[in-house]
């Protein structure tokens, strides 16, 4: 099949204020710390957002569930998953701003047409199920705070999200709502006021001990699978096309290769922040639950009540609240991430302009898509599943899908004939290799203890 040059991006909608960047400028006119640190934050984006979502209710639940279930027996997942989540992203974001097309995109042009049939449908249902998860934890949240039905707070909080994703830029509203997601770092705060043993915390982090059953498998492949999860994946991807898109003078680096250095060591940095904050938090959860809940003989979360009882040693009577605050966060961070990723991935197959910067009547068919993901999702939620169990079940099924997603997007990074000379490095090629191999491996086991 003929490979296309053809880059993805096209004008931006008027409707969107480009910004003049120079991406080349190696000099500040202000040398002092104030602008270098002015600089460093601007520089990040797609991937602190990308961090930041993916410590989703879908994560929480699972983190909170594996330290109760196996104390701090999976500490050690998030030493070794951040360099396997590092690598992924940062292959899948270098896909987007080098070839100015998505996952979805270069799959359509460079591969065989059932292979896209294939992973969009994967990845598609993964997110549905996922943001129906989400949205039933943020109503089952919001009752410990409001006296109410859980259904009322699932269709209201799956209605204002989806008339933000609707009616409002994401780069607009999401600037406030990572302020919510600050919550979460009580989690951090609450080791610290928790009786801890920490040499065995040490000692479980450096040395793990695995488990051949079927109970430690799949809280294995939970963790990883909401900790490397295929929508993050085609949302870094896509954000670095928006990047393209919305900055005037910025290009795929296949035609402007004189950007690659600062976009490259951009992305870099970006990336491994963001997904560095994201294990942090994530490790905290496992600290936190596992130091209170485990230890109390709390091992299977049945409600949302029982994870905010991890903030009690802190928050006392305002551990619930905070517990609200970030799910009701993450939740409305990630519920565009989740539909958003799979309307770019659907806009990408069918050649449909899909931006989020645009307005609905600019790309109606990229929205509709936004709008069913969120609604069927939100109707999942409706019945009556455990809000817990449901997320730490969306958190399996993303570890199962992403190991064939990851094999295609390792192997497209490392082609010359999509990448050109920016095929990625040795280095990123073996630990995506190896988070991909890391990935088949679980799910092997799971299948094999399974009973």
């Amino acid at each position: 099949m003929p490979l296309t040059n053809k880059p993805c991006v096209s004008a931006p909608s008027p409707d969107v204020k480009s910004t003049k960047i120079n991406p080349e400028a190696t000099e500040q006119t202000d040398s002092g710390w104030g602008a270098k640190l002015g600089s460093a934050l601007q520089k990040l984006g797609p991937g602190l957002v990308t961090g930041a979502s993916d410590d989703d209710p879908s994560g929480i639940a699972t983190y909170s569930q594996v330290g109760a279930q196996f104390g701090y027996g999976m500490l050690w997942t998030m030493v070794v998953s951040y360099p396997l989540m590092t690598a992924i992203q940062e292959i899948s974001a270098r896909v987007g701003r080098v070839t100015g097309c998505g996952i979805s995109a270069n799959l359509r042009k460079c591969y065989p047409k059932w292979l896209l049939y294939v992973v969009v449908p994967l990845m598609l249902t993964g997110n549905i199920f996922n943001l129906g998860a989400d949205v039933g934890a943020m109503g089952a949240s919001a009752q410990l705070l409001i006296p109410g039905r859980a259904w009322i707070y699932i269709l209201l909080f799956g209605v204002i999200s989806l008339l933000l994703q609707l009616f409002v830029p994401y780069s607009h509203y999401v600037k406030y709502l990572k302020w919510l997601t600050i919550s979460l770092f009580a989690y951090v705060a609450t080791a610290f006021f928790v009786r801890l043993s920490w040499r065995q915390v040490l000692y479980s982090t450096a040395l793990p001990r695995l488990t051949w059953n079927r109970e430690y498998l799949i809280g294995l492949i939970a963790v990883f699978g909401t900790t490397i999860s295929p929508y993050l994946f085609f949302w870094q991807a896509s954000q670095e096309v928006e990047e393209v898109k919305k900055n005037r003078g910025e290009k795929a680096l296949k035609r402007a290769p004189r950007q690659a250095v600062a976009q490259l060591g951009r992305i870099h940095v970006d990336t491994y922040l963001g997904m560095a904050l994201s294990n942090i938090v994530a490790f905290f959860i496992i600290l936190t639950t596992a130091a209170t809940l485990h230890e109390h003989g709390i091992v299977q979360l049945t409600s949302s009540a029982e994870a905010a009882q991890a903030l009690a040693p802190l928050a006392g009577r305002w551990a619930a609240g905070l517990f609200v605050c970030g799910i009701i966060g993450t939740g409305m961070l990630a519920i565009p991430v989740l539909a958003g990723s799979a309307a770019y991935a659907m806009g990408e197959a069918f050649r449909w302009r899909a931006s989020l910067e645009d307005k609905p009547r600019a790309a109606p068919r990229f929205y509709l898509t936004i709008a069913v993901a969120t609604l069927v999702g939100m109707s999942l939620s409706l019945f009556h599943v455990d809000p817990i169990r449901a997320l730490f079940w969306a958190a399996v099924l993303n570890g199962i899908i992403a190991a064939p997603v990851m094999a295609v997007i390792v192997h497209m990074a490392a082609s010359p004939k999509i990448m050109g000379k920016f095929a990625v490095p040795l280095y990123l090629r073996v630990v995506g290799w190896t988070a991909t191999l890391v990935m088949f491996g679980v799910c092997l086991g799971v299948f094999v203890t399974w009973k």
